[in-house]
């Protein structure tokens, strides 16, 4: 019974005692006898107080007192939405791809298995329970919206245990996306939208939970014949397109939280064997990459740079003739190029599990395989080349915007991030540094340096980042300078937020950007390049899945570029292809299995393997 149905029946008793009417009958006296003791009975009734409300249909409660219909209307129309929003909470998968109309034919057991557990509760417990209940529903929920974001963005779901820290970079990346104002907007708009989740999805339950025990005897028998149902269904295995219809989604994935919890607990200790075996641990320094001794070689990553680019229609015919261009522009400048394909452990972001990855030659799927293996001494390709003591080693990062301890793993004896390339433009949202003055500062700061040793170098090109607006333009590198000619480029612009409200657009401004960031390479290899000039250039990750689009893999392209034709020799087993396009049936591998095929390669043979790798 409601505190105002209860409120209303003793201002009518009173009414009655004053006006001589006659004493309440036992009739009279059930209907207004406290709702616990039906509450805690299931064979007590208390439907006719409950019904009160509905004796005048006009709205009139017996004791000749106006009540509003809208009152009761509203009231009707709150606990429908109520019933709607847990349904919704219980059933809606936590793939945006998945929620179809069969999602809501399904009845979800955790509904059932609630509703017949309020039943039985004594009064105070079913409160409580109720409470507890709707919060854990609200975190639930939650997280399948945690799940919809990762799974659009990063074709994962969120880890319970690892992610959070990507919510720094979130917050980082709305800075420099739509400013300071708009990351504290959005921000606001998340916590909001959090705080309505658990509160409103608490509320719903409370409010269900004292509808079911006012009407228990309904309840019951409700609760009989969608148990039976449900039971039927999962037993013939009842389907609406495609869709079990007896639905276990909640506690399955709740199920499925606790075994990731617990798998990446058992996972660390794993990785943690598999990381202290290296093949390549006891190579001595004078036998390592022996077979690019006097070269100068650079590794370039280029950001986003997927298996889409090249082979999705929307998007390969103007690729590809930018990478046959490129190849053409290579051969007249003396260099040849071969190409394939690694699988990345990452999708659409995450770019340095993708970096350490293929420099470890362990498959660093996770941040918590991150922070293990850059803080172990395992042998990282680029930490080969120092440890050679043949060639001086640096790193030009221009995505680092403050401190990187992990830059100790890498082996490299200096790192230039962002603030040390001397840059005076403008950012590119994202983007500190535009790739082709990150290259002019490396030729500037290291390659043009006389009577230099030979240099291995990891360069990373960020202009392709997320959300690939404004784009910088190729222009002269006598133009470069101090970078201050972007300021005009960066104004002539395209404004993401417009960008980002097509995504036919996105996907031609990503595939501008792709273009952008291989043609400063090409453009820097021909123009900078000699013969003693080796470079491996890939892509870390596909983009998000709003350019990709669903089921695109996780394969990213890379070229070897040399001008002594003994450099690509060494490889010509690997049946990459040639040119800086990589045909549909070129070699993929794991991208975790690069750096022992190129220390071979390029070196002498290492010992067999002790353990599989982990993936």
């Amino acid at each position: 019974m409601s505190l105002f149905t209860r409120s209303r029946q003793l201002l009518h008793k009173d009414a009655a005692t004053t006006e001589g009417d006659p004493a309440p009958t036992a009739g009279d006296a059930a209907a207004d006898a406290p709702t616990d003791a039906g509450e805690e009975g299931v064979a007590a009734d208390p439907e006719p107080a409950a019904d009160a409300d509905a004796a005048d249909p006009e709205g009139a409660p017996a004791g000749g007192r106006k009540r509003p219909g809208f009152a009761r209307a509203r009231s009707s129309t709150t606990t429908v939405l109520a019933a709607l929003l847990v349904f919704a909470a219980l059933v809606v998968p936590n793939e945006l791809t998945r929620v179809t109309p069969a999602s809501f034919t399904r009845i979800p057991v955790e509904a059932i298995f609630g509703a017949a557990l309020l039943l039985v509760l004594p009064t105070r417990a079913r409160r409580v329970t109720a409470v507890i209940a709707g919060v854990c529903l609200g975190l639930v929920t939650i997280l399948n919206l945690l799940d919809m974001g990762f799974y659009s963005v990063l074709d994962r779901p969120f880890d319970l245990v690892l992610d959070w820290i990507l919510f720094d970079d979130a917050k980082a990346f709305l800075q420099d996306s739509v400013g300071t104002a708009g990351a504290i907007g959005a921000v606001i708009v998340v916590i909001a939208v959090v705080l309505a989740v658990l509160v409103l999805i608490t509320l719903a339950v409370v409010r269900l939970t004292r509808l079911v025990a006012e009407h228990s005897a309904v309840a019951t028998r409700s609760v009989l014949v969608a148990g039976t149902v449900w039971v039927a269904c999962m037993a013939l295995g009842v389907r609406y397109v495609g869709v079990p219809v007896a639905s276990l989604a909640t506690a399955d994935l709740a199920k499925h939280r606790l075994y990731t919890v617990r798998a990446g607990i058992e996972d660390e200790r794993e990785f943690a064997k598999v990381a202290a075996v290296d093949r390549f641990a006891d190579t001595p320094a004078d036998q390592l990459l022996t077979g690019l001794r006097g070269k100068d070689v650079i590794f370039a990553f280029i950001e986003s740079y997927g298996r889409s680019a090249i082979e999705d229609p929307a998007m390969a015919p103007q690729m590809n003739e930018a990478l046959a261009e490129g190849t053409d522009r290579l051969k007249a400048a003396g260099f040849s190029a071969r190409s394939g394909f690694l699988t990345s452990p990452t999708f659409g972001g995450g770019s340095w599990l993708a970096h350490s990855t293929f420099m470890s030659g362990l498959w660093v799927k996770n941040q918590q395989r991150y922070r293990s293996v850059t803080s172990s001494d395992h042998l990282s390709l680029t930490g080969a080349f120092q440890r050679s003591d043949a060639w001086r080693t640096v790193g030009i990062m221009p995505g680092v915007t403050r401190s990187w301890p992990e830059g100790k793993f890498y082996g490299l004896d200096t790192v230039y991030d962002s603030r040390e390339l001397g840059y005076e433009g403008p950012k590119f949202s994202w983007a500190p540094v535009p790739d082709q003055y990150s290259l002019s500062a490396f030729e500037r700061l290291e390659n043009s340096k006389p009577g230099r040793k030979p240099l291995m170098s990891e360069i990373i090109l960020v202009s392709s980042h997320n959300p690939w607006a404004p784009i910088p333009k190729s222009i002269g590198w006598d133009e470069v300078g101090d970078g201050s000619v972007y300021q005009s480029i960066s104004k002539d612009g395209k404004d993401p937020k417009e960008v980002w409200k097509d995504p036919d657009q996105v996907r031609t401004e990503y595939r501008r950007s792709i273009e952008y960031s291989v043609n400063s390479l090409v453009s820097y290899v021909a123009k900078y390049g000699d013969k003693d000039t080796v470079l491996v250039f890939l892509g870390d990750h596909q983009p998000a899945k709003i350019v990709t689009g669903e089921n695109a893999g996780r394969d990213v392209p890379i070229s070897i570029v040399a001008h002594d034709p003994a450099v690509l020799d060494k490889i010509a087993g690997w049946g990459w292809h040639e040119g800086l396009k990589p045909s549909p049936d070129a070699p993929v591998w794991p991208m975790d299995t690069f750096r022992d095929r190129f220390l071979t390669a390029y070196g002498p043979q290492p010992a067999a393997p002790a353990t599989p790798p982990a993936r």
